[in-house]
């Protein structure tokens, strides 16, 4: 497929004109893990499944900032059969379509929606999944319209909608990240941000390039960190915009102090951290602490890690409830972590061969096909810090 062509092309309804008794999968999720997996489907064979979101395609990526931008850089690479490290389907690149190397949240959540009217695939949108129970072995999807049925789930809903809000005392006194529409309309001039990684960076980066002062709290040290791989240490991306001028001036680290509470002062805003210091201000403090998850929601179809994450087996499968699959950037295996699109798209494809091959459909060439684009990662020995493709 020509790159980019799935930009401005005419697809199919975003709708599902006539639902069946039972589908083969629903999947529950319209961003990336979604849309991907459901690509990933479609070119396995199989046909009769139905993505449910509870907003619209896109919709996480477009809640996002107007700032914040993909720290992965997207780049037309695909004619040397390079897959650009944003796509989600083989022989598609954003970066040929969007001519944009960072794109905004928005954007991207534009490229999802002309990938799944490019695709064809039965999407059922403003669809809020409340419940997922399993009876005789057939899944029930409960909604608020309607119960669905499916032989197979997948579970694709994401992280950022589930913002992590607790941590110490006094965490619901400060403001995350994920609900900042635009930095540009934060009163004040003194900023405290709790969490150091990339959305505290971006956070830091944008306060200051308005001349905001801020101070920048981490338990750790994500700037200093050594390690090469991208889920430890920040991206080269943050690194850059760190050497910014407005960032040195205006920006405080405080590496390896954790804070212990937050607490209204005499109308201030006081920061605590756990070496007995304070810092104060009249702004609300920012929270960059991360995301829970949407995989809680369906703790009760997983056994757990001792991390919390789900427990699943080589193919991405729940170990206690058969049908039940996990994409995404909550899929963990061992140590090692798929939390960015370049990492958790190449098990798309173990995925929709596990499903495929339970309904007797040859999977042969459609495994050739994601291997070669390098979207079919099967051995997980090579994960480590040095294998250029996890």
């Amino acid at each position: 497929m020509p790159e980019g062509r799935e930009e401005g092309e005419e697809g199919g309804d975003s709708t599902f004109p006539e639902a069946p008794e039972e589908y083969d999968v629903i999947i529950v999720g319209g961003g990336a893990a979604g849309i991907g997996v459901g690509i990933a489907l479609a070119h396995a064979g199989v046909l009769n499944f139905l993505i449910v979101d509870r907003g619209s395609v896109g919709s996480s990526f477009s809640s996002w900032p107007d700032e914040t931008r993909f720290i992965t850089p997207s780049f037309p690479s695909n004619s040397i059969g390079m897959l650009d490290l944003n796509s989600i389907a083989i022989g598609i690149s954003p970066a040929f379509s969007m001519k944009v190397e960072h794109p905004t949240g928005s954007e991207y959540a534009a490229h999802l929606q002309d990938l799944a009217d490019f695709f064809e695939l039965p999407v059922s949108e403003n669809t809020d999944v409340k419940n997922i129970e399993v009876n005789d072995g057939v899944f029930h999807v409960e909604t608020e319209g309607s119960t669905l049925l499916a032989k197979n789930v997948i579970w694709a809903a994401g992280e950022f909608l589930y913002p992590r809000l607790e941590g110490f005392d006094g965490s619901e006194l400060c403001r995350h990240t994920a609900t900042v529409a635009n930095y540009g309309d934060l009163e004040g001039d003194d900023f405290l941000i709790v969490g150091g990684y990339e959305s505290g960076v971006d956070a830091a980066y944008h306060l200051a390039k308005r001349g905001k002062r801020v101070r920048l709290f981490d338990k750790g040290s994500p700037w200093g960190e050594g390690s090469s791989d991208p889920s430890v240490s920040l991206s080269t991306f943050s690194f850059e915009r760190m050497r910014d001028g407005s960032f040195e001036r205006n920006v405080e680290l405080f590496p390896e102090i954790p804070v212990s509470s937050v607490k209204l002062v005499d109308e201030q805003y006081e920061v605590m951290t756990e070496d007995d210091r304070s810092f104060r201000s009249q702004v609300q403090p920012l929270l960059a602490s991360g995301f829970e998850g949407s995989h809680k929601s369906v703790s009760h179809l997983f056994d757990q890690r001792e991390d919390g994450f789900p427990l699943l087996s080589d193919q991405d499968e729940s170990t206690i409830v058969p049908g039940m699959f996990l994409c995404g950037p909550s899929v963990r295996h061992d140590n090692h972590d798929f939390c960015f699109i370049y990492k958790f798209r190449q098990r798309f494809a173990i995925v929709a061969q596990t499903i495929a091959s339970s309904l007797d459909i040859p999977t042969d060439e459609f495994v050739e096909a994601y291997r070669s684009w390098g979207m079919y990662l099967d051995d997980l020995s090579c994960c480590g810090q040095e294998c250029l493709t996890c």
